[in-house]
């Protein structure tokens, strides 16, 4: 089981930037999809963007493509989400999550095997 734990998150005005940070627990397994999800009140559990450790290759959601970037940092083990541009729609708890193999691009929930507890992030107009 990977462990995920996210930070980053904070309240920020609508044009702002942030980043959000997940230290992983991965170790020598060599493929991993990790994954950014966001979570709004009322709303389902919506996939952002994820990426592949093996080769980098990331999907986004049309929503956020232009303005978030995912990258990783294998030596320390982080994932990133660089959020450009925010938009008060953008407010949400997001989670950081992980599965065994490769990223497909549609991102389901289910697909999962390990979450975080989330960092919420809050964009005011």
């Amino acid at each position: 089981q990977v462990q995920v734990v996210e930070s980053g998150g904070g309240s920020v005005q609508a044009g702002g930037s942030l980043r959000l940070s997940c230290a992983s627990s991965i170790r020598t397994y060599p493929y991993y999809c990790l994954a950014w999800f966001r979570q709004a009140p009322g709303k389902e559990r919506e996939g952002v963007a994820n990426i592949n450790t093996s080769g980098g290759s990331t999907y986004y959601v049309d929503s956020v493509k232009a303005r978030f970037t995912i990258s990783q940092n294998n030596a320390k083990n982080t994932l990133y989400l660089q959020m450009n541009s925010l938009k008060p729609e953008d407010t949400a708890m997001y989670y950081c999550a992980a599965h065994r193999g490769y990223c497909a691009s549609v991102m389901r929930s289910p697909d999962f095997d390990d979450w975080g507890q989330g960092t919420q992030v809050t964009v005011s107009s």
